[in-house]
């Protein structure tokens, strides 16, 4: 289980001017062999400021199975991520509900235009002496920008 602390932020995130959905695949398990054996797999969601003088809030963290199923959100409350901060959340190996076709939606908000967040899910799995690792990014799906005072 991991054990990261986030600072976590009383915000409206209705009433940020710049909002954006991510929607970033990931897999608890893959397919192998003949395509009845699957391999287990952790993966690590990472969300990124790639930014040196900008933060944003994380607001929502939902993970689904491939069945489009909710099946966890992360957080409680509104976190910040600071000026090149980063935060990640874990999907156990031991998690088999999700599946091959898992995903999280990840929900931001600024105050202002910022750079966009690098988000992105690492999965590695071993067994045996066999091992495989990947990452894919996320993609955004809807981003809002409901204050021309926000554009840098």
């Amino acid at each position: 289980m991991q054990k990261h602390r986030y600072q976590s932020v009383c915000i409206d995130a209705k009433a940020m001017p710049v909002r954006a959905e991510v929607y970033v695949p990931v897999y608890s398990d893959i397919y192998h062999i003949d395509g009845t054996r699957k391999f287990a797999l952790t993966a690590t969601l990472s969300i990124r400021n790639a930014s040196t003088t900008d933060i944003f809030y994380v607001y929502s963290i939902e993970y689904y199975d491939s069945d489009g199923r909710l099946l966890r959100n992360y957080l409680d409350s509104a976190i910040i991520v600071k000026p090149m901060h980063s935060v990640e959340f874990v999907v156990e190996n031991k998690e088999s509900d999700g599946g091959a076709g898992a995903n999280f939606i990840v929900k931001w908000v600024a105050e202002k235009k910022v750079t966009n967040p690098v988000i992105q899910a690492v999965m590695i799995g071993t067994e045996s002496k066999q091992g495989i690792s990947f990452a894919v990014d996320g993609i955004t799906t809807n981003y809002v920008c409901n204050d021309s005072a926000a554009i840098k």
